[in-house]
């Protein structure tokens, strides 16, 4: 097999072939207008743009709503943002020979975020798997039913000449156990939806604020939503206060992914674009409005009969989503905005729900350890239970929390994109055609692939998986170095030929996609794949270590671990505990609590006093700050290494 960059022809010669192929030529249609900018197609979108010449590909995309996978932002790290040019000429740089192969750069692939275009393109754009596989439930707790959002039916007076009391006094003083202030919305429709009703409404109040009369008894009618705002994936579910059970789930990507795969693109983005944090607002906005859309639609639900929502999100998507600039959260020494946020409504997030519907955000406890974290502790009783206890959220940014019903300890660690399948080199999303599950025997490999579809790449569960196995066959060290090959032919005879190179990096074969077993379209572990799980793994590992060092304790102590979030849910607890992602405990410590943060969310919405309980962990947690310890580096490098 070639090499990718092996052995290629000279690169003008492609050039000049792929100018003459009837393939490359340019679309009739895409010619130069006269405005000095160049026009791109992009295909299966079916839409036509214009830019300045030299723009690229990947932001010319991004600028109108067309979605290119990336991880990095389009900073040419990731190499996910792959296009097929079908008309005009783009150079092949040395980034796209390390991409793609001798037949893939003739065919007209590039990587967009490198792809200049200077002149008239036609261009085809792989889908992007906009529902990935994600937790939309986890472990939560049995919950009072008090939700913020009341109604009351009240059978008025009529008003006469001898009784010409204003309508909203009529109304308030039917009610005169609660104390409410009256939102204009209410006031605007109370003159005629009491006479249309004659004076038999149903009030409509959020904690002390009145919002609404409605015509009529509706007080068995009523909606609240909540979303875990993901970096990745965002979570709506939609509840019916009657009842407090979720009347509708749905989950999609976020929008914002061509911004980057992690908070910290997103924020350098706004730190080098005036323009990015207006998108990336409407981006997130769009993303929320969505699948309010969806659940409403999935339930029968009129979206103004959604009283109130409430939003768990990290600290930089609650500032994106808000429109608040990011900057100082990416910067030493790390600073919020503001902890908490008073008097957000729905509108505010660009819902459009009822026009008065408030939205509750959670708070959050610091720059890397936001309100989805909050929202996790208070579903899972982090502050309640007795038991050692340690709350993992794994993800580019991993937030850790350690408690024993007397003190909590929450820590942040930078886990990489790895578990999201950035940085990986044949790493996706957890969506259709992603490996998930990798079992190796003494002769084969066995894979699960999210879809029951041929394997397209490899997700963050399916990279845990393969690693985990690898050292146990013995086809890793505990260094993570790939064993000679003279040494997997006697150790693993019936595997040695899957441990192959591409170029000069030795990789190990996963899935052949291919009858005459070509490496290069196969679906690979390699080198350099197990050497960024072992940064993430080995970051995670410190965080907690640290955390049981601050509150002189033992590995061997922890009770319970409970991995959270979508990558929790799906991770082997065997394999976390062999590669010493997590402590070595017996497996059924290790706990998949998946979409906590929406739990949360949820409770908050269905019980006041849970609200209130979340405000509380402010003053519970105690942050500790792993960038302040002179013992991380030291530590970090300790559990680079595999456990033997």
């Amino acid at each position: 097999m070639t090499a990718p960059g092996a052995d290629l022809p000279d690169l003008d010669s492609i050039h000049r072939e792929a100018l003459l192929s009837p393939s490359a030529a340019p679309d009739e249609a895409a010619t130069h207008d006269g405005t000095g900018r160049v026009r791109l197609r992009f295909t299966p979108a079916d839409r036509d743009v214009r830019v300045p010449p030299g723009v690229t590909v990947f932001d010319a995309a991004s600028w109108n709503g067309i979605a290119i996978d990336s991880t990095c932002g389009g900073h040419g790290t990731c190499k996910k943002c792959k296009v097929k040019v079908l008309g005009g000429d783009v150079p092949v740089s040395r980034l796209d020979e390390r991409a793609f192969d001798r037949a893939q750069l003739r065919a007209g692939w590039r990587l967009a975020c490198l792809a200049g275009a200077v002149q008239d393109l036609s261009v085809e754009v792989p889908p992007l798997a906009t529902r990935p596989k994600a937790a939309t439930v986890g472990v939560g707790r049995q919950v009072i039913l008090r939700p913020a959002v009341r109604k009351r039916y009240v059978e008025l007076s009529e008003p006469t000449l001898a009784d010409q009391v204003p309508d909203v006094d009529r109304v308030l003083a039917a009610m005169d156990d609660l104390e409410l202030r009256v939102h204009l919305h209410a006031l605007r429709r109370l003159p005629a939806v009491l006479r249309v009703s004659d004076f038999k409404v149903t009030a409509v109040y959020v904690d002390d604020l009145l919002i609404d009369v409605e015509p009529g008894d509706t007080t068995s009618a009523g909606h609240t939503l909540a979303f875990d705002l993901g970096t990745t994936t965002v979570v709506a579910t939609l509840l019916d206060t009657a009842t407090g059970t979720p009347a509708a789930v749905a989950s999609m990507l976020n929008k914002q992914q061509p911004f980057g795969g992690d908070v910290i693109t997103r924020i350098s983005a706004t730190m080098t674009d005036p323009d990015a944090l207006g998108r990336l607002r409407e981006l997130a906005q769009a993303t929320l409005a969505e699948l309010t859309a969806q659940v409403c639609a999935e339930a029968g639900v009129d979206p103004a009969a959604v009283y109130e929502v409430a939003l768990a999100g990290n600290a930089t998507m609650t500032a994106l989503v808000l429109g608040i600039d990011p900057e100082p959260l990416g910067v030493a020494p790390f600073v919020m905005s503001s902890s908490t946020f008073a008097s957000v409504t729905a509108a505010d997030l660009g819902l459009a729900v009822h026009p008065a519907a408030p939205a509750y955000v959670l708070p959050s406890l610091g720059a890397y350890v936001g309100g989805d974290i909050v929202a996790g502790m208070l579903a899972s009783g982090m502050d309640r239970d007795k038991r050692l206890r340690l709350f993992i959220d794994v993800g580019t940014n991993c937030e850790i929390v350690l408690g024993n019903g007397e003190r909590l300890l929450a820590t942040a660690a930078p886990a990489g994109p790895a578990f999201e399948g950035g940085a990986i080199r044949c790493g996706m999303r957890a969506a259709d055609g992603a490996i998930e599950v990798v079992r190796i025997s003494d002769d084969d490999v066995s894979v699960q692939v999210i879809g029951d579809t041929d394997p397209l790449g490899l997700c963050g569960s399916g990279l845990v998986d393969a690693v985990a196995e690898m050292v146990r066959v013995g086809l890793l060290d505990t260094s993570g170095r790939f064993v000679p090959d003279e040494d997997a032919r006697m150790l693993r005879p019936g595997l040695a030929d899957r441990l192959t190179r591409v170029g000069q990096e030795r990789v190990f074969v996963l899935a052949w996609r291919s009858a005459d077993r070509d490496v290069g379209d196969s679906v690979y572990l390699s080198q350099r794949d197990v050497r960024e799980l072992q940064f993430a793994k080995a970051a995670i590992a410190t965080g907690w270590a640290l955390l049981l060092e601050e509150l002189g304790v033992l590995p061997s102590d922890v009770q319970q671990v409970l991995l959270a979030g979508s990558f929790g849910s799906y991770l082997s607890p065997a394999s976390a505990i062999r590669i010493g992602l997590v402590p070595e405990l017996p497996v059924l410590r290790i706990v998949s609590a998946g979409n906590v943060a929406g739990e949360g969310a949820k409770m908050t919405l269905l019980s006041v006093p849970e609200r209130t309980g979340a405000q509380t962990l402010l003053q519970e947690v105690t942050y500790v700050e792993l960038s302040d310890r002179a013992d991380f580096n030291d530590q970090f490098v300790d559990r680079l290494a595999f456990p033997g």
